[in-house]
């Protein structure tokens, strides 16, 4: 039998990278997904050429997820993956000396809010079932810090503890809606792009890139989805407030071997 099979699924930031990744794998599992994404163009397309349901959002917009909650009031998983660094189209400095007020406020109204928001509306789209999955997409940069990166490691650090706050509610409520976070490191999707390039320049800089991390090579949208289908079904029905890291081993230590 499918794992996620009739399960009802929204999953945000789908239109590419980890999303379109989690939304196939949700469908192939049997699941009935709803694919949203504030590009309406990309949304569709993607959503168009997996085969499910679209719906355009704005995660860091209340009205939005009021409109969504109305829509569909019930569902069983949800999958807060939008989210952005800040910096990926333009050149101002993210580090915590230079940073904007403006750049911080952004990144953190889409993936801090974003996060609260679709939280808030899962916890009441899933109580009256009184069963569910929230699955937060945090990342490695939310467990250490990134100085070229402030806003981005401080909005992923604040998932990372909102998404123990939600499973610790949920479980007092008496719910068995759970909630956990998914931290990747460096998984290879558009958000990227800026920084590899093109040819033989693409293919230092992303040797440069993962030199550090011990398995030696970026991660895979499909692994990352993979996770997510374990986390919406049943098989880790005692897992809520957990954090699962995806890194290549990099938050295990040093991988050299003493001299």
């Amino acid at each position: 039998m499918q794992k996620l099979n009739d399960m009802l699924c929204v999953v945000t930031g789908g239109s590419r990278g980890i999303g379109e990744a989690v939304c196939a794998a949700f469908i192939a599992e049997g699941a009935r997904v709803i694919l949203t994404e504030i590009d309406e163009t990309a949304g569709a397309a993607t959503a168009a050429r997996l085969d499910c349901e679209f719906r355009q959002l704005d995660v860091a917009s209340e009205p939005a997820w009021a409109a969504l909650e109305s829509e569909h009031p019930a569902i069983n998983v949800l999958v807060n993956n939008a989210g952005i660094t800040g910096f990926a189209t333009g050149t101002a400095p993210h580090d915590p000396e230079t940073a904007s007020l403006a750049d911080w406020r952004r990144v953190h109204a889409v993936n801090t809010d974003g996060c609260f928001l679709g939280c808030r509306y899962a916890l009441r789209a899933m109580k009256e079932g009184g069963d569910g999955s929230i699955i937060n997409i945090s990342s490695r940069s939310g467990m250490v810090g990134i100085p070229g990166a402030a806003a981005y490691a401080a909005s992923k650090a604040a998932i990372r503890n909102h998404t123990k706050s939600v499973a610790l509610y949920a479980a007092q409520q008496g719910w068995r809606i759970r909630c956990n976070s998914v931290h990747p490191a460096a998984v290879l999707t558009p958000m990227w792009e800026p920084m590899l390039g093109q040819g033989e320049e693409r293919e230092a800089a992303m040797a440069a890139l993962v030199a550090d991390t011990p398995l030696k090579r970026f991660g895979r949208p499909e692994e990352v989805a993979a996770l997510c289908v374990y986390l919406a079904s049943a098989d880790s029905a005692y897992m809520t407030g957990a954090e699962l890291t995806m890194d290549g081993g990099l938050l295990a230590g040093s991988a050299a071997s003493p001299g």
